[in-house]
């Protein structure tokens, strides 16, 4: 989970700048005249104005040079013109109200990510190198191609390579984000990260640890961040034009009547503290309004690309699927002679199933339950992992795994195999079979479920003006179709890998796309970092995809992703509508101070009530529409 932000009065507090410039203020405001002779209010307020000022006009004097044009530039001149005409009350307003802005919008602003972090300490660190008839344990790196290593039940392959011995299953959904375990036998092809389940295996390594899949997973998600760029401002958006401006109301001040102080009343009245204090307040308020709602946005930047978005990409597994297999179907033939129906099948399979600890025998006996058929008690339970499982039910024994499992079973029964061949379609899907001595055979057909939330939410999308879906996935191209075509997706793209994810997300932006990106393992961490917008689903935990992503849904429910784009483009509108209004003020306030019915003091007051109006209604952005 992403770790706690600290709170806005701590970020406040730590900020020395704005408090410098406040305790000055205060200090000075509260030194009575004839007390102390008004000499000593102005110097305390000259020493903070100087120990405070001097930083801001550094700093941006330093952008000036870099060629970075912001909103600090009238701030500055206002310091500037504060401290060469003896104005130091008003220099210091303006200096509370610029670094102040600078501290909400630090508040608001990107919390760096430990996506690669969290990748690396998730990486296998250790592998067992098979040396002549012994084991050692070496560090990954130390792994070369051709090595024998041992992978033990509950471990993570350390490298890519081949399996020379034993079989299991693996969980390869961080990789590739398919759900089910796929069945590792000799021959078949690993990869590094995937989680070993049930049987012990022997890989022969076929490329170095830092060239694995799981190695280029964490390169992509860090070349990803790199080159993302960051957002500008919302405030040195509008400063293009507003700041010219001031600077011409200035020179027709000083035209006009030859007076500096005039001048200055000018810069202090149009400090843009509208734009330093209305978009981080508004987004601040944006973040906190999703919280509330379990959806974390890690930063502003994050929130304004959001409020942007115009094409989803999903996952499959996990984000459009609930990520945890179910039993489709229980097959069952006509042509055995033997009496079994459906369910009486699924309690033989599930009484058999109860002594293991396999993802599917879990399936299997909660789809018996679930049904509320009774299970027997089975007797003599034997398990060869990765392979299968057989026991004694009564005086029948049965046999539940892969089909060349069963018919090793059953070799001695023609009748079982005949039936057996009947129900061997060629299909790819993840199925068991199950065969009894007394001639019985079936076949349990596995499927992921469809989340019940989805048309909703694609509904939603396309009312916010979502005018493409793509579905993204590890999983076979078949799978992905169909799911794709059940929740009206018109584009999709099946057996890819991390890398693929990230060069279709790429092509999207590239041709114009602001691509929303969700999902919810590591094989999407990449793309989520490559995206305008990734969005992790992290109601199991979250994890390494939860610090590759710029929002967080709490809860397991993509249905809040339309809600969390209209709370970006409501807080984005409302700081919009409060630079625009505080904005204006201003121009009226530089109007009136060019004209000399505003001091400087003055126009630093005036400000004060403009930016009290702006933080006002920049605050609705916290609050629920009415």
């Amino acid at each position: 989970m992403p770790t706690r932000r600290p709170s806005l009065l701590r970020t406040l507090a730590t900020s020395p700048l704005p408090m410098a410039a406040l305790a000055f203020g205060v200090v000075g405001a509260l030194l009575s005249p004839a007390m102390v002779g008004n000499g000593w209010r102005e110097g305390i307020w000259l020493t903070g104005l100087v120990v405070t000022g001097v930083p801001v006009v550094w700093r941006t004097t330093r952008g000036l040079l870099r060629g970075e044009f912001a909103a600090d530039v009238v701030a500055m001149l206002a310091i500037v013109g504060a401290l060469l005409l003896d104005q130091p009350l008003a220099g210091l307003v303006v200096v509370l109200m610029q670094t102040g802005g600078e501290a909400l919008d630090a508040y608001a602003v990107a919390r760096a990510s430990d996506a690669v972090e969290a990748l690396e300490a998730d990486a296998p660190h250790t592998a067992h190198r098979i040396e002549g008839d012994t084991v050692r344990d070496i560090d990954v790196e130390a792994i070369v191609p051709g090595d024998s290593l041992l992978v033990r039940p509950g471990e993570l392959v350390p490298c890519d390579g081949i399996v020379t011995a034993g079989h299991s299953h693996l969980d390869t959904s961080r990789l590739t984000g398919e759900p089910l375990p796929v069945r590792a036998g000799e021959g078949t092809t690993v990869m590094s990260g995937s989680v070993n389940h049930d049987g012990a295996l022997t890989i022969r390594a076929t490329r170095l640890s830092r060239e694995s899949q799981y190695a280029r997973i964490v390169d992509l998600v860090r070349s990803a961040q790199a080159s993302k760029s960051p957002l500008q401002r919302t405030a040195d958006r509008w400063a293009v034009w507003f700041t010219p401006l001031t600077l011409i109301a200035c020179a027709a001040a000083w035209f006009v009547s030859h007076d500096w102080s005039r001048v200055l009343a000018v810069l202090v009245v149009a400090t843009p503290c509208p734009l330093i204090l209305a978009a981080p307040v508004a987004i601040i308020g944006g973040i906190n309004r999703a919280a509330r709602r379990a959806i974390i946005v890690r930063n502003g930047g994050a929130l304004e690309a959001l409020s942007r978005v115009d094409t989803a990409v999903f996952d499959k597994t996990g984000t459009l699927t609930v990520g945890q297999p179910r039993i489709e179907a229980v097959v069952v033939p006509s042509s055995t002679g033997v009496a079994a129906d459906a369910d009486t099948l699924l309690a033989l399979a599930a009484a058999v199933e109860q002594g293991s600890g396999h993802l599917l025998a879990r399936v299997v006996v909660h789809e018996a339950e679930a049904r509320g058929v009774r299970m027997p008690l089975a007797r003599a339970h034997r398990e060869t992992p990765g392979r299968g499982v057989t026991g004694m039910v009564g005086d029948l024994l049965v046999a539940v795994g892969a089909l060349a499992f069963v018919r090793e079973t059953f070799v001695d029964a023609p009748a079982v195999q005949d039936a057996l061949d009947g129900l061997d379609d060629q299909d790819t899907g993840l199925r068991a079979y199950i065969a009894t001595s007394a001639g019985a055979v079936g076949r349990i057909d596995f499927a992921d479920v469809l989340r019940p939330e989805l048309a909703p939410m694609f509904a939603e999308l396309h009312a916010l003006g979502f005018t493409q879906s793509w579905l993204l996935s590890g999983d076979k191209a078949s799978n992905v179709e169909v799911t794709a075509r059940a929740v009206g997706i018109d584009h999709w793209a099946g057996d890819l890998r991390a890398e693929d994810k990230v060069t279709r997300v790429r092509a999207l932006e590239t041709a114009g796309r602001r691509v929303l990106m969700v999902g919810d393992g590591t094989n999407d961490a990449p793309a989520l970092s490559t995206a305008t917008v990734g969005v992790a689903l992290a109601g199991h935990g979250g994890g390494v995809v939860a610090e590759a992503a710029d929002v967080v849904l709490l809860i397991d429910d993509p249905s809040r992703i339309p809600e969390a784009v209209r709370i970006g483009r409501r807080a984005l509108r409302i700081a919009r509508q409060s630079i625009g209004v505080g904005l204006g003020l201003s121009m009226v306030g530089m109007v009136i101070a060019a004209a000399g019915y505003l001091t400087p003091v003055a126009g630093a007051l005036a400000q004060e009530a403009i930016d009290v109006a702006v933080i006002l209604n920049a605050l609705r952005a916290a609050r629920a529409p009415s």
